[in-house]
């Protein structure tokens, strides 16, 4: 039988036709990302060598252990008023807000509009009289909903990278508070030691006038010639010249601590730190692979792997439909008084779907450049926790040769100390002059030259070590604010196991 509606079954049979390509566009589509790319390989705690141990433990205010007020003072100073400092939290706040609008992405949203117009139709126009040609009040009042729906876990992805984002800038920050504090204290190490060397310093220039007047006398006495006497002066007048150049130091070095603890730079100036008062605990002996764990430079490398690989995530979601549904509903009439009529209601729901097919390959381009990115956020990882490692190991290392150096420079002390006191016990018996004991005195002043040096060098490498190994920072008992939607649902916190 012959079909009465030709025309219907060949507008049908191209409905159908069309449907089929679509379809298969479709799958042509969502198969295009390709498989995934296998990202680079992030360092262990076996192939650094650090046993499965604890490290020593220590507060995150370690330079309270060294016993002296004034430093404790000036690093909570330090803490609280640094510019630098404040603006690394002040990243963690932007992070948190960012965050926040990555989970909002997820949610329903929902709006209400008022929209008053008041409009001359054209005569001439699409509209028909009693419109066309006359003035009229085109009004509408409308609600409306809309939810992007996350079926392919694009929006979890963009929540979970920016969950990342914001505990890779805590860290950050905690980073820049653990360095401040380690500026703080090397400082004010530089400031002890020169006090010490300006001590030493007048002591010697007491001595060598003391040596420039007994040349004097055996000069007079015709014992010593000019060019003792000459050389003399000239000793008077280099002391002089050390004493002078370590106030300038002092000086330089106060403005810098009153900078870094944000004070204004002559807030300092009566600032005397004494490097015998500072006090040097025990170290770890060895290093653990906790270690890893706690270092907050290496905690923000490790959530910043975390975002770049739920940005790979994100980049591949691009490539399969995105479905939206908007439902709408409220009242549209010309005229406010018709307004609110129930004849002027209108309600609608709007399923949309939006699916790529050609795009020239910039999806392709986007999702390679995410896993770029991944495999650069796992280089810099591996690079953090070497570096890590290296730093504390050699600290440690320097330690432990420092306090070697230590013992054996006491003992050097002690022996010049013996030889000062033979030499004045000779010339108060009459069995030697007075340049020996001045001549021994020199020797005792070299060797606690020597004693300063090695004590400052065990503080500052002491720092060195305190920062290496994190400034005992932990992140979860971190003193900053949680991340914006930082839910152990949305972002769960990543073990150092998981990484390594």
């Amino acid at each position: 039988m012959k079909n009465p509606f030709p025309l219907q079954a060949k507008i049908s049979n191209l409905q159908a036709s069309c449907w089929g390509l679509f379809l298969i566009f479709s799958l042509t589509a969502c198969s295009t990302p390709g498989p995934d790319v296998i990202a680079l390989k992030t360092t262990s705690a076996s192939a650094l060598q650090l046993p499965a141990i604890s490290t020593t433990d220590f507060t995150s205010t370690w330079w309270e252990s060294w016993g002296d007020p004034q430093l404790n003072t000036l690093i909570a100073t330090a803490l609280q008023s640094n510019p630098t400092l404040a603006t690394a939290q002040l990243r963690v706040r932007r992070m948190q807000a960012l965050a926040g609008l990555a989970q909002a992405a997820g949610l329903p949203q929902a709006n209400l509009g008022a929209d008053f117009t008041r409009q001359r139709f054209s005569a001439n126009g699409l509209y028909p009289k009693p419109i066309a040609g006359n003035t009229w009040d085109n009004d509408s009042l409308q609600g409306a909903v809309s939810w992007s729906l996350d079926l392919w876990g694009q929006h979890a992805a963009e929540l979970a990278s920016a969950v990342g984002q914001t505990r890779a800038s805590q860290a950050d920050a905690a980073a820049a508070a653990t360095g401040l504090a380690s500026q703080i204290a090397k400082g004010y190490v530089a400031l002890a030691r020169l006090m010490a060397h300006r001590e030493i310093a007048q002591r010697t220039l007491l001595q060598r006038q003391t040596m420039q007047a007994l040349v004097a006398q055996r000069f007079a006495a015709g014992l010593d010639t000019r060019i003792e006497q000459i050389q003399s002066d000239g000793n008077v007048s280099d002391a002089q010249n050390q004493i002078e150049a370590l106030e300038e130091q002092s000086t330089l070095v106060r403005h810098q601590l009153a900078v870094l603890s944000g004070q204004a730079p002559q807030t300092l100036n009566t600032l005397s730190p004494q490097l015998k008062a500072l006090q040097l605990d025990v170290v770890p002996a060895v290093l653990g692979a906790d270690l890893l764990g706690r270092r907050p430079d290496v905690v923000a490398s490790r959530w910043r792997v975390e975002a770049a690989s739920q940005d790979v995530v994100v980049a591949r979601t691009q490539f399969y439909p995105n479905v939206n549904l908007s439902v709408f509903v409220g009242f549209n009439a010309l005229g406010v008084g018709h307004l609110l009529n129930a004849d002027s209601r209108q309600m609608g729901v709007s399923p949309a779907v939006r699916l790529p097919l050609f795009d020239g390959g910039r999806l392709q381009a986007q999702l390679s450049g995410r896993q770029a990115e991944l495999d650069m956020a796992v280089s810099q990882y591996n690079f953090a926790v070497l570096e890590a490692v290296k730093e504390s190991t050699d600290a440690i290392s320097s330690d432990q040769s420092l306090m070697r150096q230590a013992e054996s420079q006491t003992a050097a002390l002690a022996s010049a100390h013996k030889n000062h006191a033979l030499a004045q016990q000779r010339f108060d018996a009459g069995l030697g002059n007075h340049l020996n004991v001045l001549s021994a005195e020199t020797a005792v002043l070299l060797q606690s030259r020597a004693s300063v040096d090695v004590k400052a060098r065990q503080l500052d490498n002491r720092v060195n070590l305190m920062k290496a190994l994190g400034g005992g920072w932990r992140e979860e008992t971190a003193a900053l604010p949680a991340p914006v939607a930082a839910t152990s649902e949305s972002a769960p916190a990543l073990p150092i196991e998981s990484i390594l």
